[in-house]
């Protein structure tokens, strides 16, 4: 199998562990530079360049977009799929996780588990708007926040209000979220392949600080999830059409509820934490799906 890997950096722990499970099942696995392609966008022969020359003969890609170039990312990775090479995440479905309200507005949709969640686009309501999600304590986020930047904690009703103008006068979309005190600063991080929950951790924020994430200092360690969970994450991934993702969520008092559901999820933490070989199982799970197109394509051909 041929693979392509969209990465701007070849060196992050998830993409050196993704080129290294490909070549040890003998897989052939380029690195490519994703904003270094570039696109001939044509009816009969769509083309994808690079350096020069023409990327041909993919039977797989594996889209590893950060959230700052999503748009020219799925631009690259639909030209891909022009092309008839199978993506291991969907550009459609990479764009409907990465923005943030329409990724709440389909898991709602499905009834499935989310905080009390609110969004505005004036701040004349402000007051029924910190009423509508519980009052404060809440949490205000910037919807192009990652990584936990740009997501603060509101105490008192006269900080969540100055919050909201302050984001407002910046025109940054914000949402406005129940918080759940009982997580106690931890949240659960799920990773799903192929609409199957394959390692799962507990992330819990350092002293004093509510958020969870990785990158703000919190601990992983190994988690043993229970069957609502599963499921919970299972849905989620499934309603964004994902086969790969990260499903982070919050145990509350009313059962588990999504925070964010990301396709690109990073693999230090899950993989060192519980000792599973996450990297091998996306490897294998393309490995499958290639093999089946290849069947279908042979049958219809």
């Amino acid at each position: 199998m041929k693979i392509a890997l969209l990465s701007r950096n070849p060196e992050l722990y998830s993409h050196k562990r993704l080129v290294e499970a490909a070549r040890q099942r003998g897989h052939h696995i380029e690195v490519i530079n994703t904003l270094l392609v570039y696109m001939n966008i044509t009816s009969h022969r769509p083309e994808i360049r690079y350096k020069g020359e023409s990327l041909e003969g993919f039977d797989a890609v594996i889209p590893r977009i950060g959230a700052s170039i999503t748009f020219y990312g799925t631009a690259v990775v639909r030209q891909f799929e022009m092309m008839g090479v199978y993506s291991l995440n969907s550009s459609l479905s990479i764009e409907c996780s990465r923005d943030k309200l329409r990724c709440l507005q389909m898991l709602s949709k499905e009834g499935i588990g989310l905080p009390v969640t609110g969004f505005a686009h004036s701040t004349r309501y402000s007051d029924d708007l910190i009423q509508m999600v519980g009052n404060t304590p809440l949490v205000i986020k910037l919807l192009e926040g990652t990584q936990g930047i740009g997501v603060v904690l509101a105490e008192t009703e006269r900080s969540a209000k100055s919050m909201i103008d302050a984001f407002r006068g910046l025109r940054a979309n914000i949402l406005v979220q129940e918080f759940i005190p009982e997580a106690h600063g931890a949240d659960i991080r799920c990773l799903v392949v192929g609409g199957r929950v394959v390692a799962a951790i507990k992330r819990q924020g350092g002293e004093g600080e509510f958020r969870s994430n990785l990158h703000r200092g919190g601990q992983a360690v190994a988690l043993r999830i229970t069957p609502e969970e599963r499921s919970t994450a299972v849905r989620a991934a499934n309603v964004m059409g994902l086969n790969v993702a990260g499903v982070d969520m919050l145990r509350s008092n009313h059962g588990p509820v999504i925070m964010e559901v990301n396709s690109s999820p990073g693999l230090e933490g899950v993989e060192k934490a519980t000792g599973v070989d996450v990297a091998g199982k996306i490897i294998e799970f393309l490995e499958a799906k290639t093999r089946s197109r290849s069947r279908r394509l042979t049958e219809h051909g």
